[in-house]
């Protein structure tokens, strides 16, 4: 009787250890369990602090757009060599406790790339070693957002072909092809007879009124209505905002990139190598001078060189630095790098503005290279040029047009050959403060002057990513984001 009970007592023990083990082990796992999923809800917390850091910021440069130190004086410690930081925040929940924090590492927008890149670290302080990170880059939109840009009234013909957003403060004729959004600023408009409006040919839906042929904001034979691309009236684009600083742009040029003062003779010719240097040469001779007409004047010209002296070859700038010539330019060759090339006489006087001529094709042979072309008054396409031309560039005339005259397509040389041209091709954006064409056309819809056919194709990289010192506007919007 005795040994059946020191058994019992022992298979109740064995029993009983194992119930502790399995029930250490069950609340062992269960507490394992627990932890993992406070860790996890701390890893995706983690992530809501980090985003929480982004939206901060976002929030503080829509308040001190320049304020890259988070309120840290420049120079100090922790603003000195980008990026800044760290710079250390509490996250509180909705009742106020502080349950995480997010650090901040700040990089200000530099000369080459218009951009800052913030990137947030958040944890939890219960578990500060399990951290989420994110980068995300910030950037106002560049006017160069547009394919096309102008102050006044455009027509885009038949043989025309648009890709890319399009915005005139004036009307737009529309009876080419397009990819994308068409808008104007005017509810109606006068369409004149450089857009070949006048009392015979004003039908409907335009109509002949006391101040001439009235037109809705964007009409024209192209499809884009049908495809819901035409909007107006819409806001007008400010074009103070392409008035650049062209004192500075000088001086930036004088301190850190080239500057070229009057050559003494006709301009300059930039050529561009595609080992990212460029040739320098001094203009001494034109073509003769030829008939031209601007839309509303007789010119008697030449744009075209015939004799030029080589000055040198150089580097583009490393840090972006402007390239500024003081004096009529022409421009060629192949890009490769980050550039911006500024025509302008200062003081400024009305009668003595320069202007920038496209001397032969202009294309980009590296993967981030961009050309701007700032001009004082007009970009030009020359009589004697290129049957087929391509124009890889963002082309600015600030206070002119981009242009072709209208040469008369008369019988004889250089008129027979070059008055009528086949193929015109730019890629990037144009901004042009007056009126603008390529190409002009006849009664019966017949080219009469210019270029045939035209495409203009834009770069939507130049939103964010535009040439070094191109105007933006609006408020930093985020364009690229990750986590890393």
């Amino acid at each position: 009787m005795k040994k059946e009970k020191g058994t019992l007592v022992t298979i109740v023990l064995v029993f009983s250890l194992i119930f502790l083990i399995l029930m250490g082990s069950i609340i062992s796992l269960i507490l394992a369990q627990y932890r993992a999923s406070k860790k996890k809800s701390a890893y995706e917390l983690a992530f809501q602090i980090a985003e929480a850091g982004i939206n901060y910021y976002r929030w503080r440069l829509a308040h001190a757009p320049q304020d890259f130190c988070d309120g840290v004086p420049p120079g100090s410690e922790k603003c000195q060599n980008p990026p800044y930081g760290p710079f250390v925040h509490e996250y509180k929940d909705p009742e106020g406790n502080v349950v995480g924090e997010f650090v901040l590492w700040i990089t200000p927008p530099s000369k080459c790339y218009p951009w800052a890149i913030i990137e947030s670290e958040g944890y939890t302080l219960e578990f500060p070693e399990t951290k989420r990170k994110l980068k995300a880059k910030w950037a106002k939109p560049s006017l160069a957002k547009y394919a096309f840009l102008t102050n006044s009234n455009v027509w885009i013909g038949e043989e025309g072909r648009l890709k890319g957003p399009l915005h005139s403060n004036g009307g737009i004729r529309m009876d080419g092809e397009q990819n994308s959004l068409a808008t104007s600023a005017k509810e109606t408009y006068i369409c004149g007879p450089e857009h070949g409006c006048d009392y015979w040919r004003c039908n409907d839906p335009c109509r002949w009124t006391a101040s001439g042929c009235e037109c809705p904001g964007i009409w024209g034979e192209g499809k884009g209505k049908d495809l819901g691309l035409w909007d107006f009236p819409v806001p007008a684009i400010d074009f103070d905002l392409i008035s650049r600083d062209l004192a500075t742009l000088k001086e930036e040029a004088q301190n850190a990139g080239f500057y070229f003062g009057p050559s003494g003779r006709k301009g300059y010719h930039i050529e561009f190598l595609s080992n990212g240097k460029f040739y320098l040469y001094k203009v001494t001779r034109l073509q003769r001078p030829v008939y031209g007409w601007d839309g509303e004047n007789l010119v008697i010209e030449s744009n075209s060189i015939k004799n030029k002296t080589l000055l040198g070859m150089y580097d583009l700038p490393s840090d972006c630095a402007p390239i500024f010539v003081e004096d009529n330019l022409w421009v060629s060759g192949d890009v490769a790098g980050r550039v911006t090339v500024v025509a302008a006489r200062l003081p400024e006087i009305p009668d003595q503005l320069k202007k920038i001529i496209i001397h032969d094709n202009i294309n980009y042979v590296t993967e981030d290279a961009v050309l701007g072309l700032i001009s004082q008054s007009d970009i030009l396409i020359p009589l004697y040029s290129p049957n087929r031309l391509e124009i890889e560039a963002v082309l600015l005339a600030q206070r002119g047009r981009v242009f072709r005259y209208y040469y008369p397509n008369l019988p004889w040389e250089p008129y027979r050959t070059y008055a009528i041209r086949d193929y015109i091709k730019t890629y990037g954006s144009i901004i042009t403060n007056k009126i603008w064409t390529f190409t002009w056309v006849g009664w019966q819809g017949r080219v009469i002057s210019g270029y045939r056919e035209t495409e203009m194709s834009y770069n939507p990289d130049l939103t964010y990513s535009p040439p070094p010192y191109f105007p933006t506007h609006g408020e930093y919007e985020i364009f690229e984001w990750e986590e890393e």
